[in-house]
């Protein structure tokens, strides 16, 4: 019932912004994104899959004035061609999308996988961190790791800590961690369950196969915070393949002590 009050509403707007050869006459007017061409069910909206309409009456509401806005969006129904898009056509957190209606599959361009990672308060900006936003990682690592066996020290261990990705797209979030719980230690008390509350215990992020085998290797050997960027620094949606994993999954061929030291330099600092 939701897609067809939905297909219906879309239908509307688009006869009323076309309305007298596409504008309303005598009346206030504006202008909205429309799809340049069909759009498929689970797409994720580029810049190229939209235009735009002028003389649409401003009487018209939930719609979109500019395309930048719907860029990244999920199109939770088909739209045809030319169809105003508004804004109960797309999703931006997969999970308030009703049941049976979600994608299939996350929205993930050519070339690029999604892994899981563990956050927290204090690892993951104390729950700042939402659908959507960009992080940075950093790494704490001591360097008695990347020692070779002739290697000799004295003093304390020497800990570097080093940016060691940015711009890392967070695409889903893992379940937020009861934070209320019945004195007795059961999981209900008159068979209510306890309130679910707190910061998420996962983030979901999209990169490359090879950056994936770094980030798995840094969660096994180091210590891993992360920081979230400014909405002003958010990167360009990649797509299509990354230019330091061209190949994808042929690309990645592994991480040790070695790959890491010659791509972060932790000893030489």
């Amino acid at each position: 019932m939701g897609l067809i009050l939905a297909l219906l509403a879309a239908g509307g707007v688009f006869l009323l912004g076309n309305l007298g050869g596409g504008g309303v006459i005598g009346g206030s007017t504006q202008t909205v994104v429309i799809a340049k061409g069909p759009i498929p069910l689970r797409h994720q909206i580029t810049a190229a899959d939209l235009d735009t309409l002028k003389g649409v009456s401003t009487n018209v509401t939930n719609v979109y004035s500019n395309p930048g806005d719907l860029v990244g969006l999920i199109a939770e129904i088909q739209i045809s061609k030319g169809v105003v898009i508004t804004k109960d056509m797309l999703a931006k957190d997969i999970n308030l999308v009703p049941v049976g209606a979600g994608p299939a599959f996350l929205p993930l361009p050519k070339g690029y996988v999604a892994m899981t990672i563990p956050t927290g308060e204090q690892q993951g900006v104390a729950g700042h961190i939402t659908l959507g936003d960009y992080i940075t990682v950093i790494a704490s690592a001591s360097l008695t790791i990347f020692a070779t066996g002739s290697s000799t020290s004295s003093g304390p261990p020497k800990v570097v800590s080093k940016t060691v990705f940015s711009n890392v797209r967070v695409i889903g979030l893992g379940p937020a961690t009861p934070n209320i719980q019945p004195a007795s230690g059961a999981t209900t008390v008159g068979g209510a369950q306890p309130v679910s509350g707190g910061v998420t215990s996962s983030l979901t992020v999209e990169l490359t196969q090879c950056d994936a085998e770094f980030f798995v290797w840094f969660l096994n050997n180091t210590q891993i915070r992360y920081t979230l960027e400014s909405v002003n620094d958010y990167g360009v949606l990649p797509t299509g393949p990354s230019s330091a994993c061209p190949n994808g999954f042929d690309s990645a061929t592994g991480v040790s002590q070695k790959e890491v030291e010659a791509r972060y330099h932790f000893t030489a600092l």
